[in-house]
């Protein structure tokens, strides 16, 4: 069932996505050649810790999944696209680091999720981060009172397929507000004019995850977590929760 939030509720909202934008920055400022996915995870860990949150990730354990998540964020790193697990693997000169971060702060849970590259970067790397954050601008700008989930779909997928980027069909954004996953599904690929319209207090997490070599395929790890690029090329992700209001889209994941 899909909830419309009050005013009141959307800036409930924004305090959690709050905390999610401070928990992320506090991993992104960690980071460095040599510093462990953990270090990262305690980084972000500590933040919502201190505001009184609760982490969003830590021990979530959907029916596909083969055990809960061990961690406060998703850290995923190159081949990696999403649900990374924070390990003890030390991060090397030019890596492409996404990280994913929820957190529910007062019954409200905001979601996001950034990319980077540690050290020296790779050209290529900045150009896929890039667009990725460009395709989830496409997809805010879409996120209209009157538009449809179509529209946000086809901006985020008719960017990534002109930049030559592969889109992974069955995952995408989603709704979100007392619970991290809530009705409705948001592809990050579609027809514009199709699915649900859009109405002022409907609260969206958009998160385009785009591979670099333009094919879509991928595998899972071991650990039944970890979603890897099929052909080893490397993959960004870029999230931010937002608010549907009468004025145009408001972004709850900021700073």
């Amino acid at each position: 069932m899909v909830e419309i939030k009050t005013e009141d509720e959307v800036r409930s909202m924004r305090e959690a996505g709050r905390v999610v934008a401070q928990a992320l920055a506090a991993a992104r400022a960690t980071a460095a050649v040599g510093v462990s996915l953990r270090d990262l995870d305690a980084a972000a860990a500590a933040v919502i810790r201190e505001a009184g949150a609760t982490p969003a990730f830590l021990d979530y354990h959907p029916a596909w999944a083969p055990s809960p998540f061990p961690g406060v964020v998703c850290a995923s790193v190159n081949d990696a696209i999403v649900h990374g697990i924070p390990t003890d693997h030390r991060l090397a000169d030019g890596d492409l680091v996404s990280l994913d971060c929820g957190a529910y702060l007062d019954g409200w849970c905001g979601d996001s999720a950034i990319s980077f590259v540690v050290g020296e970067a790779d050209p290529e790397d900045l150009s896929l981060i890039a667009d990725t954050e460009a395709a989830l601008a496409r997809g805010i700008e879409a996120a209209r009172v009157g538009n449809r989930i179509g529209d946000i779909a086809d901006a985020i997928g008719a960017f990534a397929r002109s930049r030559g980027r592969g889109v992974l069909a069955d995952h995408g954004g989603h709704g979100i507000g007392r619970a991290m996953h809530e009705d409705p599904d948001v592809p990050n690929e579609g027809r514009r004019g199709r699915g649900m319209k859009l109405r002022a207090g409907l609260v969206l997490a958009l998160e385009p995850m785009l591979i670099g070599g333009g094919t879509d395929d991928y595998r899972h790890d071991p650990d039944g977590w970890t979603l890897r690029t099929l052909d080893g090329t490397r993959a960004a992700h870029s999230e931010h929760t937002i608010a549907i209001t009468p004025d145009g889209p408001l972004i709850l994941t900021a700073a």
